[in-house]
Formats: C-alpha cells, structure tokens, sequence
C-alpha cells in the first residue's frame, strides 16, 4: 500500500519510488493518473485498474498475480490508499488469503491539514484529545443531517472532506455552530494552497469574499468544543450559599449550573447538604 503524493509531485518518498520501481505490477485506481505519476519519475510498470467500482473482482486479480509469486504495489490517485480511496477490500482480501500486507507512510490531506491547525492535542483530558475522520460527508438527507450533528456534538477535533458544489450547502449547515473555529484546506500541497480559519458562522463570507475559493480540493477541520470547567467546591458552596439565602434549593442549584458550567446534580445534592429544601 504505497501513499502517493495528494499535489505537489515532490512528497513522493523515496521509499516509495524504490517500492514502485521494485513491482512487478502495479494496482491504481486510475491507470492514466498513475502512468503520469510514474512517467515523472521515469518508471514504467504493467498498470491494472483497481477502483469503487471494480473493487472485488479486481481484488481477486490482484490476490492471483501475489499467489504467484508477484510483488504488487497499489496506489490510489492521492494520498494513503483505503482511508477514504479504495484499497480496504484489497488489504481484507490479502489477510484472508494469508497475504502480507506493507503499508508505506506517506501523503495525507487529514494529517497535512491537522499539522496546520494546532488545535487536536490543546487540552489535556482523554474527552478531547485527538481526532475523528468521517471521510466524505453523505450527500444528502437524513444521513448527512446525522453525520452533521455527531460533528456539532463531538468533543474532539473531526475532519472530513468535501465536494465544491456542496460548499454552499456545508456553509448554511454549519452557519448555526456559532464561533466554533474551522480550518479550511483548500487544494493542500498545490500551487493555490489556502489555509484559513474561521468561525463556522462566517464560512459562507469566506467562500464568497473570492470566487476561487469554491474551486479545488477541500478538507475541514472544526475545532474542538469548548470545556466547561468543573466549579471548584468552596467557590460553588460561597455561591450557593448567597444564592440560598434568597431563592429555593432547586432554583439556586440550576442558576450556580448555569453561572458555573457545573453538573446540575451535584449543585442539587451540594445545595441539599446546605439548606432543606422548602418547595
């Protein structure tokens, strides 16, 4: 499984090309993609199209030629194969039959954009930190609608991509997420590389404050939510203690909540511990 470069021809490793020289054959998802590829570099190499729609037949060739002694490569048209290009179906059918597969690091557009965002390691508790990938977002009805709200609930950093002539539509989804911060990676790695950040209510400016940056490659970042921060106990009992002295257990709980971001609950069952309840 040999990671490709997603722009610039350069972030080809040499690892990669030595791979790729090596092969007796090589798997890609576009032969003609892959014969630029490796005409940049000088190599020539039987080409067999490996792709969504041919996947599992195509697998099973792939498995014959490695049966037969064969060394192939696979690539995908950019970055690291069987993230959200093809090549699971091809690495699942190998382990069933018993066939070695090597994975070769390389290009991401996910890591590529997360390197540049400096917001997936900020906080220090399990809940937020690393990342969540979801790929291609669903084009349409309530699956989409789904897929946004785990992105709008999520406590972590989470990235996906998507086509632009959803852009707009994305725009509107996320308008509702407020100030949450966004990152945009609009065409990683090429010669009209953006990245930028924004507050997803501000997305649909940014896209039209230039017409180019509807056009191109794309992946986003949405930061993670921010933490509310347990109330210390001898604050929240200083202020359930003013807040008792005027209003019920129950109401006095929900307002130290609300000015605290503290559990609810627990305020209830600290506020108890202070007065008996009277309503």
């Amino acid at each position: 499984m040999v990671a490709t470069p997603i722009g610039n021809l350069a972030d080809i490793s040499l690892r990669a090309l030595c791979v790729l020289d090596l092969a007796d054959r090589i798997a890609c998802e576009d032969t003609r993609h892959t014969a630029q590829l490796l005409n940049a570099y000088g190599l020539n190499k039987p080409l067999l199209p490996l792709h969504q729609h041919n996947e599992q037949g195509a697998s099973r060739k792939v498995i014959d030629h490695l049966l037969a002694g064969e060394r192939v490569a696979y690539v995908s048209d950019a970055g690291t194969p069987a993230i959200s290009d093809p090549g699971a179906i091809l690495v699942h059918s190998a382990q069933r039959q018993g066939v070695r597969v090597i994975p070769l690091p390389g290009a991401s557009s996910v890591t590529t954009l997360l390197s540049a965002t400096g917001v997936a390691q900020q906080h220090d508790d399990w809940a937020h930190q690393g990342f969540g990938f979801s790929g291609f977002l669903p084009p349409k009805g309530q699956s989409r609608q789904a897929a946004l709200q785990a992105l709008a609930q999520s406590a972590r950093t989470e990235v996906w991509m998507e086509a632009p002539h959803r852009l707009d539509k994305l725009a509107v989804e996320v308008h509702a997420w407020g100030q949450r911060p966004l990152t945009i990676g609009r065409e990683l790695s090429k010669r009209f590389e953006q990245i930028a950040t924004v507050p997803c209510q501000d997305l649909a400016a940014w896209l039209a404050a230039d017409p180019l940056r509807s056009k191109g490659e794309f992946v986003f970042a949405l930061a993670p939510t921010e933490r509310k921060e347990a109330p210390d106990d001898a604050q929240a009992m200083a202020l359930l203690d003013v807040l008792l002295q005027e209003l019920s257990v129950k109401s006095a709980s929900r307002i130290a909540a609300q000015l605290t971001g503290g559990n609810k609950k627990a305020l209830y069952d600290l506020a108890l511990s202070r007065k008996p309840e009277r309503d």
